[in-house]
This record gives structure tokens, C-alpha cells and sequence, in this order.
């Protein structure tokens, strides 16, 4: 068997397709919190004192479709990252294991790989709808294009448009790991109780619960993230240097309840963001199974 066809199974066009949907999902339900989460992490000390406070601002002074922000980013991206994640986890799992049934190390394992690769395509993604999450309604606010053109012909391709890729490969590893292991571990405990056939609510569950695992593996380090990709310069220094100095900056400006900002409203959107991400998921590729037989 050579690479390519191990890579390329026939069934990986229907993992593409199918991520692209659960992706599309994932965006339009879990926007609004995404919003407060990420102003949360990034406002100015003394800005907004809480999760509700930054609702109840941004409705008031920028109206509900602020909450919307940034959206354009991953909405546009977002077919080409999640279709990455899925069938660089389903390669994965066959890269972890030639058995279709693996252990949740092993499915741990290949979350985790496919967190890795996904972040080639999440870091510009994620740095894009930050940046315009973090503009408050002020006269000078720029349109994605224009925030895009900026980046670019001021920092290039490394230092500007993908700026905290190695941070965000340090979040997406462990994310990625509890995300599928969260879901499959819930999956199968339902599966023993109702058998191979889920209802669809077990399956909604199930993706919550990988949602839930998301986001308690990967902070801090998603404000570390964060940060870095809102900041006006590029870092220094690569790799751990400007991570440790980011996590040095944060302790001593908020302790350490400023490295779990945003946690709550994560978890809050990870509930209906990550169920239907799954269930947009797993509801497409078995309708592509049906429909072509692979």
C-alpha cells in the first residue's frame, strides 16, 4: 500500500464534505459567546466586569449583530479547517492503529495529530476573527478585507498572517486530544446502554461533552493565544520565549484568575456549538454513506 492510497481512502471525500457542514454549524451556533470570550480575554484591565457586563455593553452600544463579529473569518475558513481536522483525524487513527475500534489513548493520540495539522489552517483563522472581535464600535473599526490587507503589507506572510502559530499548535494538541476522547468516551457509554443505533440526542451529548473536554484542556493557553494574535507587534523572540513572557505578563496583570478569563462563556457555547458540530458531522457523512456507499 503506498502513502497516498493510505492517505487517501475513499471514504475521505465524505469526511471532508461532512466537516465542512459540522464546521459551518459550529460557527453560526457558537458566535455570540465566541465574542464575549474572546473580549473577555483581550479588553483592557477594567473594561467590562464580567461575561454579562460585556453582553449587555456590546448590545447596548453596538447593537446584536456585534456579537456577530469576526464571524466572517471562520465562517469563510471554517470549511477549510474543519474539513482538515476530520480527515486529519480519521488519517490519524489509522496512522495510530490499523483496528477500526481504538482505546481512548489512542484516540487521545489521534486527536492530537490532528489538532497539530489543523492549526495550520486555524491560526490565521482564529487570528483574523480576534482581531476583529477586539474593535468596539469605534469610528476607526476596519472590514475584515481591510484588516487582512493591513497585516499583510505591514508584516508578511509569518510575522502578520500567520502570527501565534506555535501558540496555537500548543492549544489545538491538548484540545484536540479531549476533544475526541470526551465525545467517544460519552459515545460509548450510550452505545452500551442503547446499542449501535444512538437516538439523536445521545449523539447532541456526546459532542457537547467533546466540547466541554475542548476547553478544559487547552487553558490557559488559549488566552496566552489570544493575546499574542491581538498585540499591535509581532513577537520578538519564536516558540516558548514569548508564551512564558505573555503567561509572566498576564499573572501580573490579573493573577491568576486573569489565565481563566473567558472560561465560562467557553463552556457555555461549547454545549450548543459542539453538539452541532458532531451532529452536523456525523448526520451528513451517514447520509454520504448512504448516498454513494463509501
Amino acid at each position: 500500500m503506498d502513502i497516498l492510497s493510505f492517505i487517501w481512502s475513499p471514504s475521505t471525500l465524505n469526511e471532508l464534505i461532512a466537516g465542512s457542514f459540522g464546521g459551518a454549524a459550529q460557527v453560526i451556533i457558537g458566535q455570540p459567546l465566541d465574542t464575549i470570550k474572546t473580549r473577555a480575554q483581550i479588553a483592557p484591565p477594567g473594561m467590562f466586569k464580567g461575561p454579562m457586563d460585556i453582553l449587555v455593553q456590546t448590545v447596548r452600544k453596538e447593537g446584536v449583530l456585534a456579537l456577530y463579529k469576526g464571524m466572517a473569518s471562520p465562517l469563510i475558513g471554517i470549511a477549510g479547517v474543519n474539513s482538515l481536522l476530520f480527515t486529519s483525524y480519521a488519517v490519524s487513527r489509522r496512522i495510530v492503529s490499523p483496528y477500526p475500534e481504538l482505546s481512548l489513548k489512542e484516540i487521545a493520540a489521534a486527536g492530537a495529530m490532528a489538532g497539530a495539522a489543523n492549526s495550520v489552517l486555524a491560526s490565521p483563522v482564529e487570528l483574523f476573527k480576534i482581531r476583529m472581535q477586539g474593535q468596539y464600535g469605534s469610528a476607526t473599526d476596519k472590514r475584515l478585507s481591510v484588516v487582512f490587507k493591513d497585516m499583510w503589507r505591514t508584516y508578511g506572510f509569518r510575522k502578520g498572517v500567520m502570527r501565534g502559530f506555535w501558540v496555537t499548535v500548543a492549544r489545538e494538541i491538548p484540545a484536540y486530544a479531549g476533544f475526541y476522547t470526551g465525545y467517544e468516551f460519552v459515545k460509548r457509554r450510550f452505545k452500551q446502554h442503547y446499542g449501535p443505533q444512538l437516538p439523536v440526542w445521545s449523539l447532541l451529548a456526546s459532542g457537547s461533552c467533546g466540547g466541554l473536554c475542548y476547553w478544559l484542556a487547552c487553558y490557559p493557553i488559549d488566552v496566552i493565544k489570544s493575546r499574542v494574535q491581538l498585540a499591535e507587534s509581532p513577537p520578538a523572540s519564536g516558540g516558548s520565549f514569548y508564551m512564558r513572557r505573555e503567561f509572566q505578563a498576564v499573572l501580573k496583570e490579573s493573577g491568576w484568575r486573569g489565565l481563566f478569563k473567558g472560561l465560562s462563556p467557553s463552556l457555555l457555547r461549547s454545549i450548543p456549538a459542539a453538539a452541532a458540530t458532531f451532529g452536523a458531522f456525523e448526520f451528513t457523512r451517514e447520509f454520504l454513506l448512504k448516498t454513494t456507499g463509501v
